[in-house]
């Protein structure tokens, strides 16, 4: 029970530190889409983000958080905190190497990297040249953020969680500050918010290592590099890269893909995205990040029964917080766009086209929330095979559906194709996991997934009728949308709360019982 309390404490630290990020990279794509709209310059800046933050989410923190933080937290258990100290700077300076080196090698050929991520941009010289220059901009954001992510590993080890999970709120406000202040300093005004980038990059590292320092982890260079931690974290990475990344991998494959469509279409998916991650980032990661210490800890003391519960609660919780948001994000789609965005350069038709590809993407929420909880399991126990396995299939999946799909469906079309795609990841992951270490609450997870869904019924009922209350194309009139939507969002979740209470959740109780004492302060 007390692992339990530990992992909804934990969770509900970063789901609070999150929600604050999150909701100021909501303010930064409102910034953004004012400013710029949706169309050849926000499409080249997307484009120029996505191969940095592409290799940020499979390098730093996929691949390297899940080789790290299991490997950490062993030597943290079993050498003391010498030997750990040790392992933390080791780490740090030979990161720093690796990312100087492939921090420049990007900035080279970035011609090359964006001919090749986004051939449809080739038919227009312009688009492609400034997606070039951006990139060339932004490439150094990988070797700040890589670093960031080794520091959040080892600070989440160290149960500390809310400084890693807030430092995205100073990249947020870096790229909404040179946006309003710099757009109007360069010929392109778009290469402001790149600027942002770089800027919000080192910020984030900086915050960390003062708190580093105050844990007894001073960061301080040491070329021990045959550390044998260190071999086998380098070891662990290789496949883990595509294992965790698969999701992230399939949005670029989308975004890709999306070159190849009418123009704005990679921006259509790059604003529904962004926002699609918003409860996941407040949520899901809040959960997996949260699960993963404990984990890996219990593993390292061989505790396989404790492991599947902490497991199985990670689960029921993930499936508690997504179901509902799932169904909320399918009926609020064009709504939410339709207050946040409109207005300036994105006009009602961008709000519907982003409207659709967040409802195709919301269909996959809850598979992509269990994907990202249960990958961690295998790490912990030091699987990196079956997930890179069950990846692959998953990625070939996602371009046959792709393929498919993005003929009559266009840019929604891809949104879809990642969501089917999530699913078949997770299926295949429960099989797994549960052939490798035995049944781990299916029944339980079964009845919690079922009553999540039965409690969504009402709320979606609720919802649905509340955002057909008033027309969402006009532009302005953001008091009345605001009112619609903040009402029906609020009357959704008392629904679904006191829905599942009457059903007797497990997980309504200990999310209830959260809220209260941070309310109250307790």
């Amino acid at each position: 029970m007390s692992e339990k309390k530990n992992i909804a404490r934990a969770a509900g630290v970063l789901g609070a530190a999150t929600m604050l990020s999150r909701i100021m990279g909501m303010i930064r794509d409102m910034v953004v889409s004012r400013l710029f709209g949706a169309g050849l310059y926000t499409d080249a800046f997307f484009a120029a983000f996505q191969i940095p933050n592409m290799l940020r989410r499979f390098f730093a923190e996929g691949a390297l958080t899940s080789a790290f933080v299991p490997t950490f937290s062993e030597w943290h258990t079993n050498k003391g905190e010498e030997e750990t100290r040790a392992l933390a700077n080791v780490c740090f300076t030979a990161l720093t190497i690796v990312m100087a080196g492939i921090t420049t090698l990007g900035i080279i050929f970035s011609p090359q990297l964006v001919h090749l991520m986004f051939p449809g941009f080739s038919s227009n010289p312009e688009k492609l040249s400034v997606t070039i220059l951006l990139n060339r901009l932004m490439f150094p954001y990988i070797f700040f953020v890589s670093l960031v992510a080794l520091c959040m590993g080892i600070l989440n080890t160290l149960r500390h969680f809310f400084t890693p999970a807030i430092s995205t709120v100073f990249l947020n406000i870096s790229m909404i500050l040179s946006a309003l202040l710099l757009h109007d300093r360069f010929q392109v005004p778009i290469v402001a918010l790149a600027v942002g980038v770089l800027i919000g990059g080192v910020l984030q590292l900086l915050l960390q290592l003062p708190v580093l320092y105050s844990k007894g982890f001073p960061i301080k260079p040491n070329f021990n590099l045959d550390h044998p931690a260190l071999k086998r974290i380098t070891l662990l990475m290789g496949p883990s890269v595509f294992g965790v990344g698969v999701y992230y991998l399939n949005i670029t494959v989308g975004s890709i893909l999306a070159s190849l469509l009418p123009e704005g279409s990679v921006s259509y998916l790059y604003y529904a995205q962004r926002l699609f991650e918003f409860p996941q980032g407040i949520f899901t990661v809040s959960v997996a990040q949260a699960v993963l210490p404990s984990m890996s800890r219990q593993a390292a003391m061989g505790d396989i029964d404790a492991l599947k519960e902490s497991l199985s609660y990670g689960v029921r919780l993930t499936l508690f917080i997504t179901i509902p948001a799932m169904v909320g994000l399918m009926f609020c789609a064009t709504p939410i766009f339709s207050l946040l965005f409109m207005g300036g350069a994105f006009d009602y038709a961008k709000a519907v086209n982003c409207g659709t590809a967040l409802l195709y993407y919301s269909v996959g929420l809850a598979f992509v929330a269990l994907v990202r909880v249960l990958v961690p399991a295998f790490y912990a126990l030091k699987d990196t095979k079956t997930p890179v396995a069950v990846a692959f299939a998953a990625f070939l999946l996602n371009l046959l559906f792709s393929l498919i799909l993005m003929g009559p469906l266009k840019h929604g079309g891809l949104a879809l194709a990642s969501s089917l795609s999530a699913l078949g990841n997770m299926l295949l992951l429960l099989w797994f996991l549960r052939k490798k270490i035995g049944p781990f609450g299916g029944r339980a997870i079964s009845v919690a997934g079922m009553k999540g869904i039965i409690a969504s019924i009402p709320m979606a009922v609720a919802v649905y009728w509340i955002m057909h209350l008033i027309d969402w194309s006009p532009a302005g009139k953001r008091l009345l949308k605001g009112g619609v939507l903040g009402g029906g969002v609020l009357a959704g979740m008392v629904i679904f709360l006191v829905s599942a209470h009457l059903l007797r959740c497990e997980e309504a109780g200990d999310v209830i019982r959260l809220v209260k004492r941070k309310l109250l302060k307790k």
